[in-house]
């Protein structure tokens, strides 16, 4: 099916969303919380566009919406800048320190307010981000706590978290780089926790911490267990090496040697 965003018209699946579609077609729509590995969170609201829809309109978050009926969208009408304004505003006094705010409120033509609800530095915009990445890798060890404007993503009663696994995906997912970690060459240092890096087992550079290979083969078992469980039988002993199967290689080796493990084991498996 076909939609019309800003006079141009775009192609789509049905119940695409709507922020999917204007970038694939190279249509620009400003958000913050919206990551591709994660989705749409619909938090932070900055990418509001008006869509025209049977004679009515209405504002709506692009990174949630799925289209569902031909639409006209427009991504910079009157309504749109007017309640886009309003929302950069308000994240500005959220997060004061956050620079890619104060970018976004300047490309908008925003005045950012003197008065501030928080103190200078404050950079979180609560968008979820970080806790969303954290607990789809199972860890959970971080969440949003406390109520109104003392809330907070932090660790439970702000102390170490033993479910951390020291990946830093919170910190590489985070819009406004409002998680502090430190990286050396063995260690990485994140939410009050130091975790030593370990090699890999073929070239001997560092690569991850021993709780993230851990995490990892577990995650691993249990998918192997589950797929095993809905075939009803073992597998076949003479079927080819399953390439994306090798799991507790992979998690043992960096990227490159991990490439090799593969190639080695496809070749291995198609001997004649």
């Amino acid at each position: 099916m076909n939609i019309i965003i800003d006079g141009r018209e775009c192609s789509c699946e049905r119940g695409e969303f709507l922020l999917q579609v204007a970038r694939r077609n190279g249509i620009f729509v400003p958000s913050l919380c919206y990551h591709e590995g994660l989705g749409g969170l619909a938090a932070c609201r900055v990418c509001i566009v008006e869509i025209l829809e049977r004679d009515r309109r209405r504002i709506v978050a692009s990174c949630i919406y799925p289209i569902e009926n031909e639409i006209e969208v427009f991504t910079q009408s009157d309504a749109v800048l007017e309640q886009r304004g309003i929302v950069l505003t308000l994240l500005a006094r959220l997060a004061p320190g956050a620079r890619v705010i104060q970018q976004m409120a300047r490309a908008n033509g925003v005045e950012i307010p003197l008065l501030t609800d928080k103190k200078d530095g404050d950079t979180c915009i609560l968008c979820g981000r970080c806790t969303t990445a954290c607990d789809l890798l199972g860890s959970g060890a971080i969440a949003k706590i406390n109520r109104g404007i003392t809330k907070v993503v932090d660790t439970p009663y702000s102390k170490a978290s033993l479910e951390c696994i020291g990946c830093a995906s919170c910190a590489q997912v985070c819009p406004t780089d409002s998680i502090p970690f430190t990286e050396t060459e063995s260690t990485v240092n994140i939410w009050g926790r130091t975790f030593e890096l370990q090699t890999c087992e073929r070239c001997g550079c560092f690569i991850s911490t021993d709780e993230l290979i851990a995490k990892a083969s577990l995650l691993c078992e249990v998918a192997d267990a589950g797929e095993a469980y809905s075939a009803g039988e073992a597998p076949d002993a003479g079927a080819v090496p399953d390439a994306e199967a090798t799991h507790e290689v992979d998690a043992t080796l960096c990227s490159e040697c991990r490439r090799q493990a593969i190639a080695d084991t496809l070749r291995i498996g198609f001997k004649p």
